[in-house]
């Protein structure tokens, strides 16, 4: 008997994190990818940037991969695609806005060649074996899909980030008839938004927020500041219609804030009456009642705008004690002492901020429990995976499906780089392939490892000491030096005693060596290091890294 092919899903990312969204579905010789995000680094991660998935596995089968569809156009679903493209020349799929906010940072990557199409909700296009169907869902974002992959074992769908909005700022609700007509032929799998799992009830719509900033903007007598999600584009809008209403000018602060107006009203996905926008550079035509500001750094990012304003180092934008400051976003898991300094800051300038506790300035983006039950109960999968979000989201989202019915031998809580693989019937772990994260500092990718954070950890904790000796060449006896240099240890004004405690240890050190008749580099650096590596932390139980030059005349 033939050995049957089974159909493969595999998550390079998105699974016990949020963010760096990234799954590969597999048949024979087609691969299909979901999504190719990034994420924020951790905050051991120092000095690195941003965090994109390990595509090693990609690489090694790139002549299998037949496209790459996108469910929306959210940093943790595109951002890593400038970067995976350097290394996959592949097609990617996706609706209008998404692959014009993708264009962008294309561009920024000087990336100019790249195979985009466009596709519509409802629309089907052929990958090899898989037809891939994008569907109308409802996102803190425009144009977001779910996808079903109709594939020769039945057919999969994944949400994407969603939420269930019945009164959407723009564009039509989420396509409910297409999920339950696909739930009534028969879903092998689905792969679900488990974001907001841990909340009850249902998400507020987001034509909520609109009546708060209507009631705020009413009774604001100078300048609004209001600092949200540059790519929620809903929000944006209804800061903008608010302004309309009351007759005031938008100023747009944050390169990432601009371009995302900028592409999303070009597209016609946003609504904005001539002469609503102005140069920040013409602020001071205006009188303060006359001015909203729309700025990111609803994160509290250190370089971003509004903490720039909160820390008066912003060159346009002072803050002024009439002005109202309005946050309007929560603050990820993780940013929520960084949004308290800003707020903090805000307040002992003698400026009201509004946040999310003082008033309805936000909702989220993606569904609470009910929602993600209406999900299941309309698509009544065979399988069920729970995607995007940390361990504890993925095993309440799990026990949810269980609770309504799904068995629990049909449950599948993945990790990253785990292989799920399907028959028409059944569902078995199947491996594992090459997973992980790939760091991304400066214009590096990936040439920050363990070893460069570890040390990057002990420079910040600990500081660094430098021990510069010169030595004769024929006779390895000490010409000058040692001379030590101290770097986040110890203010050497105040330390005198101990540097020259330090420099006659190391100066023993090397005598030793001497009497040894030890001459080997490596030797005398290690002799030198444990040495004074020991002194120091008897001394002050400190343990900084020490870093020996030997230089030879």
């Amino acid at each position: 008997m033939a050995k049957q092919t089974k159909l493969k899903i595999i998550p390079l990312g998105g699974m016990g994190e949020i963010g760096k969204n990234i799954t590969v579905l597999e048949y024979k010789d087609d691969i299909v990818l979901i999504d190719c995000g990034m994420t924020f680094p951790e905050d051991e991660m120092l000095g690195v940037d941003i965090v994109i998935p390990d595509v090693t596995y990609l690489i090694k089968n790139k002549a299998k991969i037949r496209g790459l569809c996108l469910t929306h156009g959210h940093e943790d679903h595109i951002g890593a695609i400038p970067y995976v493209l350097k290394k996959l020349n592949i097609p990617i799929y996706g609706t209008k806005l998404t692959l014009g906010l993708l264009e962008t940072k294309l561009r920024e990557h000087n990336l100019g060649t790249v195979d985009l199409n466009v596709v519509r909700h409802g629309e089907q296009v052929k990958l090899g074996v898989f037809d891939v169907e994008f569907i109308r869902t409802s996102h803190s974002i425009p144009d977001s899909s779910a996808i079903a992959i109709h594939t020769p074992v039945g057919p999969i769908i994944h949400t994407g980030d969603f939420k269930i909005d019945f009164t959407p700022i723009t564009g039509e609700i989420m396509d409910f008839n297409r999920l339950a007509e696909l739930g009534s032929q028969g879903v092998l799998a689905l792969l679900s938004d488990s974001t907001n799992v841990t909340r009850p009830g249902y998400t507020m719509s987001e034509s909520t927020v609109g009546e708060t900033f209507k009631d705020l903007f009413a009774r604001a007598k100078s300048r609004i500041i209001v600092a949200t999600f540059a790519s929620n584009v809903h929000r944006v809008q209804q800061i903008i219609n608010a302004a309309e209403m009351y007759g005031r000018k938008v100023i747009l602060s944050g390169r990432s804030m601009v371009n995302m107006v900028t592409v999303a009203n070009e597209l016609g996905y946003m609504n904005i009456s001539e002469g609503t926008l102005i140069d920040i550079n013409d602020m001071d035509k205006y009188d303060g009642n006359e001015l909203v500001l729309i700025t990111t750094g609803s994160q509290g990012e250190p370089m971003s705008a509004l903490t720039r304003i909160a820390y008066s180092e912003h060159r346009k934008i002072e803050l002024m004690p009439d002005d109202l400051v309005i946050i309007s976003a929560t603050p990820i898991p993780g940013n929520e002492n960084a949004v308290s300094k800003i707020v903090n800051k805000i307040i002992e300038k003698g400026t009201e901020v509004i946040y999310e506790s003082l008033a309805e300035v936000h909702v989220s983006g993606h569904a609470c429990q009910e929602e993600l039950k209406m999900i299941l109960a309309l698509v009544k999968p065979k399988f069920f995976i729970p995607a995007h979000g940390e361990t504890r989201h993925l095993k309440v989202h799990a026990e949810m499906a269980a609770a309504m019915g799904t068995p629990q031998e049909n449950i599948f809580i993945l990790e990253n780089g785990q292989i799920l693989e399907f028959t028409k019937e059944t569902a078995n772990l199947g491996g594992t392939v090459q997973s992980g994260n790939i760091l991304v500092d400066g214009l590096g990718v990936g040439d920050v490892g363990n070893i460069v954070l570890r040390d990057r950890k002990h420079l910040s904790e600990d500081g660094l000491i430098v021990v510069v000796v010169t030595m004769n060449k024929q006779d390895g006896k000490v010409i000058s030096g040692p001379d030590i240099v101290s770097r986040g240890f110890v203010y050497v004004r105040e330390s005198e005693d101990l540097m020259v405690e330090a420099r006659n240890i190391v100066k023993a050190a090397l005598e030793d060596c001497e009497k040894k008749k030890i001459t080997d580099w490596a030797t005398l650096k290690s002799a030198v290091r444990d040495s004074l590596r020991s002194f120091l932390y008897e001394k002050i139980k400190r343990n900084p890294m020490i870093l020996p030059i030997i230089m030879e005349v």
